[in-house]
């Protein structure tokens, strides 16, 4: 059950950053979002990432990866257009 319940969880958190990188491709726009913030967030997915792979948990490790790279795009596209 637990496997159960953090593979929704790790799935969830992960692909809520997908319609936002979504918006941001097709509108080019990106003023109403923080760079402090997305900054901060990529921060603490990079330790949590770095723990999985302390504590060699795959399904951390991805979802991190994932997330990360979600918001590094983010970001990306924060400094491109902002």
């Amino acid at each position: 059950m637990e496997l159960f319940v953090s593979a929704i969880a790790a799935t969830l958190t992960t692909l809520a950053f997908v319609p936002q990188a979504i918006h941001i491709l097709r509108l080019k726009k990106t003023h109403a979002i923080s760079l402090q913030m997305y900054l901060a967030f990529a921060t603490g997915v990079a330790f949590w990432m770095i723990y999985g792979f302390m504590i060699w948990n795959w399904a951390m490790i991805i979802a991190n990866a994932i997330t990360l790279a979600l918001t590094v795009a983010i970001i990306t596209m924060k400094l491109r257009y902002g």
